[in-house]
């Protein structure tokens, strides 16, 4: 029992806590043995109801819209037949919301919809319809604010990736022939982790259905997981540094096989990274990365070298506030819901007790967002833009598992092209009719992280991780702009 009970606790914790993988993980211990999905779990859960998944995507939004209208109060809850009109009327605007909201909280309940269809037996593709037709319910419906652009680009895309990455890990603690209390706690972890699916088990009665196989519909494939717990230093540099320090948590997940000959499965690879930190004046979560496959295809292999090429979606997500008010800054804030792009992954043999991998991606931002150093309307202090970003990194490990080194760096380049006049006074602009992106600008961000673990006892290691942040923005109607920040983390991680 102790063993399956640890499994859904860190399952838990891998997606509750949303805390950060590497690019790709240099020293990997396999967490259980892989074991190939059943046919009879396939069938089952894969049969499609599409009443179910349109019912709770719009019990979702009913529901959600009535805790924020009775319980929280909230301004634009109070719709009506007038406001739904107007919503219409007027069409989309870009928004004013603070970055977590609009960069990742969105983006979760787009994964909520998402998960609606995934856990009544729709696919990826298919399921990415219904959080379209679940964002576009709540902006044009549900709120007496205009409905928003940048919402109905994040919530489904973002969502769609966010929403996968919960489905798959649900999938890994639920056993349909476990009972009693294993299977309790199989099933409310699997709903902490995708409420919707949790939902849907009720509804169907298969949250307590006893059969024969797992329930697994991917059975358990190739999977490492790392749990880190440590300190964080965070300072900005300009012509005041500032410092600030705390605790930071990490938790690094590689899943399935980034070498697969063929596939067509979106997500059947994904790496997932995130950061949860306890440091005064910045935010709980600082940082959170997937990057999920969607198909691949095996370019070499032979006694030396392996290379695949791939198409991966991406989500990035960067946060930080002001340090102090020395110098009033903010470090950096950076979001990315919605970016699609070809990666490349290699890896030679082991040579003389050393392996070496390495990886490069290249991507289009549908949307994107940045810091700005000038607008600053309602909650919003960063400009919303596209572009594209370049990713690349190396790892190196000694002695099969005993250190290992590694860096990536990653560019991003980012455009605001509908912004607002020079002469426009924003301490006096309606931020519900303003319709802007931000500043005319073009924004470069990037972040340098270097690694390094060593082992210390059997599946204990010290981990030491140095991360740059530089950006660099040229605005139309104002002066060019330079920041650059620095993080270190001392860590002990555990690798399952």
């Amino acid at each position: 029992m102790r063993g399956w009970l640890g499994r859904v606790a860190f399952s838990i914790l891998c997606i509750v806590s949303s805390v950060a993988v590497w690019g790709q993980m240099p020293i990997k211990l396999s967490v259980v043995p892989e074991v190939a999905p059943d046919s009879a779990d396939v069938a089952y859960y894969g049969r499609t109801h599409f009443w179910r998944a349109a019912g709770e995507t719009f019990g979702f939004n009913i529901g959600l819209w009535a805790f924020d209208r009775y319980i929280q109060h909230g301004d634009f809850a109070y719709i009506s037949l007038h406001s739904i009109k107007e919503n219409f009327k007027k069409g989309f605007k870009w928004d004013n919301d603070k970055l977590g909201t609009n960069m990742f909280l969105h983006p979760y309940n787009g994964s909520l919809y998402y998960n609606a269809a995934r856990s009544n037996g729709y696919n990826y593709w298919r399921s990415g319809l219904f959080a379209i037709a679940g964002s576009a319910m709540w902006e044009l419906f549900m709120e007496c604010e205009y409905p928003s652009t940048n919402d109905i680009i994040a919530t489904p895309i973002g969502g769609m990736g966010i929403g996968e990455v919960c489905y798959r890990a649900s999938d890994l603690v639920l056993d349909d022939r476990a009972q009693g209390s294993e299977r309790f706690g199989r099933e409310a972890a699997a709903f902490i982790i995708s409420p919707m699916r949790g939902l849907t088990r009720i509804l169907t009665g298969d949250a307590w259905r006893v059969r024969p196989t797992s329930g697994r519909v991917f059975g358990i494939p190739k999977l490492a997981v790392e749990f880190s717990l440590g300190t964080r230093l965070l300072q900005y540099r300009h012509e005041i540094h500032d410092i600030s320090a705390g605790a930071t948590a990490e938790i690094n997940i590689e899943y399935g096989d980034r070498f697969e000959i063929k596939s067509s499965v979106p997500y059947d690879y994904f790496t997932f990274r995130g950061c949860l930190n306890v440091m005064k004046g910045q935010p709980f979560l600082s940082q959170l990365e997937i990057k999920g496959r969607l198909m691949a295809r095996e370019l070499l292999e032979n006694r030396k070298y392996r290379l695949s090429v791939g198409l991966y979606q991406h989500f990035d997500f960067y946060d930080s506030d002001t340090i102090s008010a020395r110098s009033a800054k903010v470090p950096y804030k950076l979001g990315i819901p919605a970016s699609l792009g070809c990666g490349v992954m290699f890896r030679d043999i082991e040579r003389h007790r050393w392996v070496f991998d390495a990886f490069a991606h290249a991507n289009a931002v549908i949307l994107g967002s940045v810091l700005s150093d000038y607008y600053a309307v309602d909650c919003r202090n960063y400009n919303l833009a596209s572009g594209f970003s370049i990713k690349g990194g190396a790892n190196m490990v000694f002695d099969k598992s005993r250190f290992s080194v590694g860096i990536t760096h990653e560019y991003y380049r980012l455009f605001t092209w509908k912004g607002y006049h020079k002469n426009t006074d924003l301490a006096d602009s309606d931020p519900r009719t303003l319709d802007v992106q931000g500043d005319h600008s073009a924004a470069s961000f990037n972040v340098t992280e270097l690694r390094a673990d060593m082992k210390l006892w059997r599946k204990l290691y010290m981990t030491f991780s140095f991360s740059h942040y530089l950006r660099s923005t040229h605005y139309r109607d104002y002066p060019h702009v330079t920041s650059s920040s620095i993080a270190a983390r001392l860590m002990l991680t555990y690798k399952l």
